[in-house]
């Protein structure tokens, strides 16, 4: 390769999902972050993950459903749309990438990611918060109440 640094290749630095969900996490203010590991394998743990409208209400207390309403040719979704409990409604967009996936609507975003850790053993990580304008004035007040216990009570699915 000849380029401007006399010909010297540029170093690649490769994440998996959860580091990548960790990153992105960290550089999004008004979010947590959780993660933990789980004795399952990562193609189990990820069907259950992906199945949005069940997983959304479990790991956000705020969300009463969340509704696939689009998805795409393979069958992933695309496109939800969210109900508070008091009636509130959010459309979120939908990302995903292997073993990943981000969301996000006018006013909140999220994620879940999981890579294998050993045989029948994965990382989950999970973020979610707010996108709002001066959220990072407020950060420190609201990041204590932030989804609190979401990652533990996904993983409370695979306990016996």
């Amino acid at each position: 390769m000849n380029d401007h640094t006399g010909g010297a290749a540029w170093p690649v630095a490769e994440l998996d999902p959860v580091r990548r969900l960790r990153v992105l996490a960290a550089a999004t203010p008004g979010t947590t972050y959780g993660e933990l590991v789980i004795d399952a394998s990562v193609d189990e743990v990820w069907t259950v993950a992906t199945d949005l409208e069940r997983q959304m209400p479990l790991l956000i207390n705020d969300i009463r459903s969340f509704t696939v309403t689009s998805s795409d040719v393979t069958g992933r979704p695309v496109e939800a749309l969210a109900r508070s409990p008091f009636g509130l409604r959010a459309r979120f967009d939908i990302v995903h990438r292997e073993q990943s996936c981000v969301m996000q609507s006018r006013f909140l975003v999220g994620g879940l990611a999981a890579t294998a850790e050993g045989h029948d053993v994965t990382r989950f990580g999970f973020f979610g918060g707010l996108r709002i304008p001066g959220v990072r004035l407020v950060d420190r007040v609201f990041h204590p109440f932030l989804h609190h216990g979401a990652v533990e009570r996904f993983a409370a699915q695979f306990r016996p």
